[in-house]
């Protein structure tokens, strides 16, 4: 494979590059490269919010438009001799098929691990390109275009807000939205915008799912670590249903209650058919409250915190502790629990947990969830492969083929040649007969894709789109040519954690 060397002059960008290698040759110069992108949890919360913030009808997402990386009337690639492999062939097994099984190829299936990875592009708009989910250790890698990831136009620095959505479809997150971590690119793509070695690997982010200004029912843990705008309310139930969930937790819960007016009438927890009803008490009460199973003790389970308007806050004249905090105005509620006779009780109730405006709930690993294609490199040539993407722009004569709503796909062998082009800095693409429009770009090239299982092994990513015969149409992809140094920038990416955002 070639490799750009530093000018002889290249004095300030040489010097830092070869100091640690005057000893040696080019070599000391490392395959990878790899940029920082949400740097901490907080900071991924909030490029999640930046395009999920609105309703799911009007979000960023749905404004983006497919990147259009120099769409324009592309010059004819040309084809030179085949491609050498630069080492032995190897592979990485798909997630689910860590053991190698066998299965019939029969119907085209799209697979679950394509979708979108939306950014904001080097002039300021919401752009998208095609991507996969693919094999890592921690479950946690997507596989694009390098030029899906860095700005070619800014000293290759990595996209902002960068997000990666399987499954997109109108605004639609079906299966969350994944927040990049760290991207990892060649070398020569991030020093010299090398198309040759146009592919990046990113890891991101657990999944997020945020809600919008509505009210959303959780459970009582997520209602608590919550930190936004939320409020408990409590629901009559039947006494089936009040004795099933105190038989479910063994009698001590918060998940259900009764309501008495006749507190004379107490007993002891182990009193028969004795029932646990709370009373609200200010903060001051409750912090002299006992704790345990006694009667007038703490039910800190059934503390509520409600976030309120200020008019709200101002005009609450109850038992309730007020709390103005960093403009937040919250009313906690304390209760305490006594046990009465059955025949006092005057009802049965459940508490429903609610979060309002900007919930977000951690749905997990993206490998977990969709799960993700494996890897090859130096695989030879005419290999027939299946490419996924979502092409959405008209052809240079205006003609428009595609939505970019949904993925499609498209398969044959790649070419036995290699294609050029001085303009794009390629010296070595394979390519593939396609008429995929740009939308596509980073979508993967599957090598030995099974449609029953959904599953592959990523061989390349779409990359240019070529006019082999000069009437207006898209008529070839390429891709880069997967080789041992693309397996090295892999191997870096695919051992690194990420983690989640939410607390």
């Amino acid at each position: 494979m070639k490799r750009i060397l530093l000018p002889a002059g290249g004095a300030i960008l040489a010097t830092g590059l070869l100091a640690a290698g005057l000893a040696g040759t080019a070599n000391a110069v490392p395959d990878w490269a790899y940029d920082t992108m949400a740097k901490d949890a907080p900071s991924a919360v909030e490029v999640a919010k930046f395009w999920l913030a609105a309703n799911e009808h009007t979000n960023n997402l749905a404004k983006a438009k497919a990147y259009t990386w120099e769409n324009k009337a592309t010059a004819k690639l040309n084809a030179s001799g085949g491609y050498t492999p630069d080492g032995k062939p190897g592979i990485v097994a798909p997630i689910g098929e860590e053991k190698k099984t066998a299965a019939k190829v029969k119907n085209i299936n799209l697979p679950k691990t394509i979708g979108k990875v939306f950014f904001v592009d080097p002039q300021g708009e919401l752009a998208w390109c095609s991507a996969t989910s693919i094999q890592g250790k921690y479950r946690n890698l997507v596989a694009t275009a390098g030029h899906c990831v860095y700005d070619d136009t800014k000293n290759a620095s990595v996209m902002d807000n960068w997000v990666f959505v399987p499954g997109y479809y109108q605004g639609k997150t079906p299966w969350g939205i994944y927040v990049g971590k760290t991207a990892y690119t060649h070398y020569d793509f991030s020093a010299f915008n090398d198309r040759d070695r146009d592919f990046a690997f990113v890891t991101v982010y657990n999944g997020v799912q945020i809600g919008g200004g509505t009210a959303k029912e959780v459970s009582e843990g997520d209602y608590k670590a919550f930190d936004g705008a939320k409020f408990a309310k409590d629901v009559p139930i039947s006494e089936a249903e009040y004795q099933k969930t105190v038989d479910l937790h063994g009698g001590e819960t918060s998940a259900a209650w009764a309501k008495t007016d006749k507190l004379s009438e107490q007993v002891g927890p182990d009193y028969p058919n004795a029932v646990k009803v709370f009373q609200e008490v200010s903060k001051e009460a409750y912090d002299k409250a006992p704790s345990g199973q006694l009667n007038g003790a703490k039910a800190p389970g059934k503390t509520t915190v409600e976030h309120v308007t200020k008019a709200q806050y101002d005009a609450y004249t109850g038992l309730g502790y007020r709390k103005l905090v960093d403009g937040n105005y919250t009313i906690t509620h304390y209760f305490v629990k006594y046990f009465v006779k059955e025949s006092s009780v005057k009802g049965y109730f459940k508490t429903v947990f609610y979060v309002v405006d900007g919930f977000i709930k951690d749905v997990g690993r993206l490998g977990d969830n969709v799960g993700g294609q494996g890897f090859t490199w130096n695989q030879k040539p005419q290999q027939t492969v299946f490419v996924f993407g979502y092409p959405e722009a008209p052809h240079n004569d205006g003609h428009k083929a595609y939505t970019g709503v949904t993925p499609k796909w498209t398969y044959g062998k790649t070419s036995g040649k290699t294609y050029v082009s001085a303009a794009h800095k390629v010296e070595e693409h394979i390519g593939l007969k396609s008429s995929f429009t740009p939308g596509a770009d980073g979508g993967p090239w599957l090598a030995k894709y099974s449609n029953a299982k959904r599953l592959g092994y990523v061989n390349g990513v779409t990359s240019l789109f070529g006019d082999q015969d000069n009437n207006n149409r898209y008529d070839l992809i390429t891709s880069p040519y997967f080789d041992g140094e693309t397996q090295v920038v892999y191997s870096k990416a695919a051992n690194v954690w990420s983690g989640s955002i939410v607390k």
